[in-house]
């Protein structure tokens, strides 16, 4: 039954397969940023966690266009795809309420000012809690978006992987 898919499923030479993987990640980090600085949508903590992931799959993009370790960029891609992934589906759980999230997802505070001034910044941030959706699109917030293109990626990567050897064969 696998071999008989394996017929459908289409070959993605690992370049392409690396290169296709690195502009959904800039994808996806520019979008954030976007949001970020002209949406004026102040991420959460989790948010923040879920952009890790992509700078590295931006940065093993360009580091394995240059490097000849198709292979390895492809598996290091995916492992930070699937971190991605998890961290945007357990995201995604705490804002429908499946699951708690964190205790410490607000604002990071600076502990080097006086009392006053730390008042008057706890005063002047914006609180942004972790299971509140603040933007959904078809019904899904950014943290499930982020999961469903974290997903492809990974498939992306596995099919070039899997299929590379295949016909390496």
């Amino acid at each position: 039954m696998v071999h008989n898919l394996s017929a459908y499923v289409p070959l993605i030479p690992a370049r392409y397969a690396i290169i296709l993987s690195g502009v959904i990640s800039i994808g996806l980090y520019g979008g954030a940023l976007i949001l970020q600085y002209f949406g004026e949508l102040t991420p959460c903590s989790m948010c923040l966690w879920q952009r890790w992931p992509h700078m590295a799959i931006i940065l093993l993009t360009l580091t394995g266009l240059c490097w000849h370790a198709p292979r390895l960029t492809l598996t290091l891609i995916f492992i930070a795809a699937l971190a991605s992934m998890v961290l945007g589906a357990y995201h995604a759980g705490v804002e429908w309420k499946f699951w708690p999230g964190p205790m410490g997802c607000t604002a990071n505070l600076s502990s080097t000012r006086d009392l006053a001034s730390l008042t008057d910044s706890l005063l002047a941030t914006p609180v942004v809690q972790c299971d509140k959706i603040t933007l959904s699109f078809l019904g899904l917030s950014l943290a499930g978006w982020n999961s469903l293109f974290s997903l492809d990626i990974c498939l992306i990567t596995l099919i070039s992987l899997i299929k590379g050897e295949e016909r390496a064969l």
